[in-house]
């Protein structure tokens, strides 16, 4: 914005906010001035108390005409008319009139504004013609003036009511972008919390194994029950570590947009890895090209076989399992199978989908289904040819909601 302008801007808004009694007290005053011409240039005798009356009375009820429009306009109307009767002293333009037409059309209600646009073309030409003798031109002159006040008060107001639908506009927009903030905010949490859920659980479950095969292996093989051991610490610092930073996301008041980094498909070898460390044989198949993903689906991924094996190492007694990522051009397919009951105990999203068992008290399933469908995938378990299958279809394209 221009300086002239900014100052404009400026200078229209103290008006605004300035006593309104003010402001048309000041503007009665200066219509007051060009008024009082004809009582310093009137002949002697010419200028009568009646007349006096009749010229500060069509002046005065301005003062109130933004808070009594149509009151103050009446008044003077009734007023300016009694003026050009009387004319002692009388007036050659009653700016007064103009005022309150200008008025009327800005800030009076429609049946108002209506009603005073007839009386200006219906009483105008009668009295222009009869009254006062008016030529075609004086006419045309006496017409127009009040027209045009008219005019620039339907200009103000629709101006006035253009800038309020903006500022409305604004403030619903603003509104809006703080309602989507705290809704990133909430998803961003939500996405948090089900990472915990998954580490934790993922942990949790390699140190209970190694814990339950501990004592037996000190008997056995005391190499083999320190290098359980070394598992179970192993776990316990990794969980740590990322529930450290989730937790500092968590505890953060100004997150919005803050990631914990998420993990990605590319660290499915070492997450196996790890299960294998904790006494589960897991083979792993790469099948196709490695292909980019987006974000969403490189999480999934990984946390789907995360959330698979977790369930195969608490309830699947399996002796092994496998994973199997197939690489097409427009998907992954991720397949995670195991040896076990192929029935998982506890684990299920209780809504009764397709494909995703009963639960018994967990919630793997479901949250499995929910990331595959977060990034526009599908998600599908139950039990396999030899034991329970979790698959998960995860587009290249990203198309998720």
């Amino acid at each position: 914005m221009s300086a002239p302008s900014s100052r404009r801007a400026g200078m229209l808004y103290r008006l605004r906010t300035t006593n309104p009694y003010v402001v048309d007290g000041a503007l009665a005053a200066a219509v007051a001035v060009p008024l009082s011409v004809p009582f310093v240039t009137s002949p002697p005798g010419h200028v009568t108390p009646l007349g006096v009356v009749l010229n500060v009375a069509s002046v005065v009820p301005l003062v109130w005409r933004r808070r009594a429009p149509f009151a103050v306009a009446a008044l003077v109307f009734v007023f300016a008319g009694l003026v050009s009767l009387h004319h002692r002293p009388g007036q050659m333009l009653q700016y007064s009139g103009l005022v309150a037409i200008y008025t009327i059309a800005d800030l009076g209600r429609p049946w108002q504004r209506r009603t005073f646009l007839w009386i200006i073309l219906l009483t105008f030409p009668p009295a222009s013609f009869l009254l006062k003798g008016n030529t075609l031109a004086e006419f045309m002159f006496t017409m127009l003036l009040p027209l045009t006040a008219y005019l620039l008060g339907t200009l103000a107001r629709t101006n006035r009511a253009r800038i309020e639908a903006v500022a409305q506009r604004a403030a619903e927009l603003e509104r809006g972008r703080e309602a989507d903030a705290a809704r990133a905010v909430a998803e961003e949490r939500n996405r948090i919390a089900r990472d915990m859920h998954d580490v934790l659980a993922h942990a949790v479950s390699v140190m209970v194994v190694q814990a339950e095969a501990g004592p037996v292996l000190m008997r056995g093989d005391p190499r083999r029950a320190e290098r359980a051991f070394d598992v179970i610490a192993e776990a316990g610092r990794s969980a740590m570590e990322e529930l450290s930073r989730t937790l500092g996301v968590l505890r953060s008041e100004t997150d919005v947009g803050v990631r914990v980094p998420p993990p990605t498909v590319a660290g499915i070898p070492a997450l196996v890895d790890q299960v294998r460390g904790a006494g589960l044989p897991v083979d792993l198949t790469v099948v196709g090209t490695v292909r980019p993903l987006p974000a969403g689906a490189e999480a999934a991924g990984y946390r789907i076989v995360q959330e698979a094996l977790t369930n195969t190492l608490k309830h699947a007694e399996a002796r092994s399992a496998a994973v199997r990522l197939d690489w097409t051009e427009n998907e992954l397919v991720v397949t995670v199978t195991d040896d076990g009951s192929g029935q998982p105990r506890g684990v299920g999203d209780g809504a009764g989908h397709t494909g995703l068992p009963a639960p018994r008290g967990g919630h793997g399933l479901a949250g499995i289904r929910q990331r595959a469908e977060a990034c526009g995938g599908t998600a599908d378990a139950g039990p396999g040819e030899t034991g329970f299958r979790v698959s998960a279809r995860l587009p290249l394209g990203g198309g998720g909601r």
